[in-house]
């Protein structure tokens, strides 16, 4: 291939003299591809053009860098489109109840803890145990045999001899006889939504619940 001998548009593009740190990036944009490669053309050797297998190479190239930069960019605009959707979804949250996977609950002044279950399976027997944080046993609900899907309980903050439990975290154990095995199963917790924090910094989307504190909006399991 012939080499171009018009130095002027190596200067014009900055590919002919060493640059200075404060000074413009040195890869080609699409422009300067293409003027680049225009001027290449203009001074081919007539005794010796360029091939058409060559001129086909660069604009393969060319074609793919700008297909590269439009996937970028179209992949910009749908992330920027995914967070202005989910802080929406987010902000019709504030006020509302969610079920989140925790086992710590939080028992205000005169208030109720509430949650649910996933059942994978049907159980003959299934119990809902509270536990102080010392790992005494505050109260025993029992909730009898169950079918498979989403079984939810509330505890009333009274403990097994009716007397009102203090306030402040409580462990809560789910467990459930089947056949003769006693099995555990994992504890959604139901509270309040208080504020929305928008991701930032490769951060996920965040929930500031009234009781359970920060979790992320991704460990949403209900909304009522």
């Amino acid at each position: 291939m012939a080499s171009i001998q018009d130095t002027a548009v190596f200067d014009e593009l900055g590919l002919s003299r060493a640059r200075n740190a404060g000074s413009r990036s040195t890869e080609l944009g699409q422009k300067d591809f293409l003027k680049l490669m225009t001027t290449q053309l203009q001074n081919q050797d007539p005794f010796k053009p360029m091939e058409n297998g060559d001129f086909i190479a660069q604009l393969a190239q060319f074609g793919t860098v700008s297909g590269i930069e439009d996937v970028r960019t179209e992949l910009q605009n749908l992330s920027g489109s995914l967070v202005s959707n989910q802080a929406m979804q987010a902000a019709g949250m504030l006020g509302r109840d969610v079920l989140v996977p925790t086992n710590q609950a939080v028992l205000a002044s005169g208030g109720t803890v509430n949650g649910a279950v996933d059942l994978p399976n049907s159980v003959a027997a299934m119990n809902i145990g509270v536990y102080s944080q010392n790992g005494q046993l505050v109260k025993s609900i029992g909730l009898g045999s169950q079918s498979p899907g989403m079984v939810t309980f509330s505890w009333d903050g009274l403990a097994t001899d009716g007397s009102v439990a203090p306030s402040g975290r409580y462990e809560i154990r789910a467990e459930a006889t089947n056949g003769g095995i006693n099995s555990a199963y994992e504890v959604l917790l139901a509270d309040t939504v208080q504020s929305v924090s928008l991701p930032s910094g490769g951060r996920s989307l965040t929930l500031e619940l009234n009781g359970l504190g920060t979790v992320d909006f991704s460990q949403v399991r209900q909304i009522s």
